[in-house]
């Protein structure tokens, strides 16, 4: 082998290591984290019932203040107010891969989850240059290979699975957060087939997770909203038939829990288009 080649192989092959650790937990600010804080980041969602019992409410985790919702026949609110994880900060912090990988370009490829659900990607290196620079590079580096999607919300108007986490359980990243919130829908609803990241309180705490909307979902969007990074181009019907609809295991107060088939990202793919 060219020594040029060899010394690329060896860089390779630290970055490997490094990532790999970084799925070992090694991170302990993350593992502070509340567990409720695991979400995907996202802020109260209130879904309302126009029954003759009243209004039912739902949380999507400790986010801050969530908006009112209302209807002729039924209106309800809520806030929370969480406590930031400690590694919420207002700023990037770690190696956070350069914005420009993306070269304000689409760049596809696919998510296989459980060697059998293959979902095609589109990610918009365009409307979020940052967050799909970051995921392009996580995905090269295989970061995503045999990690979990552990959360899965399948409430009416309130239907996404979030993957990513290092250590499988919305704890761990790979040594680094960043902002900013890029490409966010104005009306606050993220469409079937949406490709968002996930974070916690702060604007700069985007990592490696990230969530697919399966269902047309409303998350809160006074605290600035998640990137929209892509969407997913094919596959869905697959994911819901095997994977989302068979349900939630030991649901949480907002509704969400690990989905009852254990789900597994075992592949990752990605490239430019030209």
């Amino acid at each position: 082998m060219a020594p040029k080649n060899q010394a690329r192989d060896n860089r390779e092959a630290r970055e490997r290591l490094r990532l790999y650790e970084a799925r070992q937990g090694l991170h302990d600010r993350q593992r502070r984290r509340r567990r409720r804080d695991n979400l995907v980041g996202l802020a109260a969602l209130v879904v309302v019932a126009a029954l003759a019992t009243g209004s039912q409410l739902a949380f999507a985790g400790s986010q801050p203040s969530g908006k009112a919702s209302a209807s002729a026949s039924a209106s309800a609110s809520a806030t929370t107010t969480p406590t930031p994880s400690a590694s919420a900060t207002a700023s990037n912090t770690g190696d956070v891969p350069s914005k420009s990988i993306a070269k304000n370009s689409t760049w596809t490829g696919s998510i296989t989850l459980n060697k059998d659900v293959k979902l095609g990607i589109e990610l918009d290196g365009k409307k979020a240059p940052q967050a799909t620079s970051v995921e392009i590079d996580l995905i090269r580096k295989q970061f995503y290979e045999g990690t979990t999607c552990h959360r899965l919300a399948d409430t009416d108007g309130f239907k996404f699975l979030q993957c990513g986490s290092a250590n499988g359980d919305g704890t761990g990243d790979a040594g680094f957060e960043y902002g900013p919130i890029e490409n966010t829908p104005s009306d606050d609803v993220y469409d079937k087939g949406t490709i968002a990241i996930a974070r916690s309180s702060s604007t700069s705490s985007q990592s490696t997770q990230f969530f697919i909307v399966y269902g047309d979902t409303t998350l809160d969007g006074s605290t600035g909203g998640y990137t929209v990074v892509g969407k997913v181009t094919s596959g869905l019907s697959e994911l819901q038939s095997k994977i989302t609809s068979k349900g939630i295991s030991d649901a949480s107060s907002d509704g969400t829990g690990a989905p009852k088939v254990a789900t597994t990202i075992t592949a990752a793919t990605i490239k430019q288009d030209q």
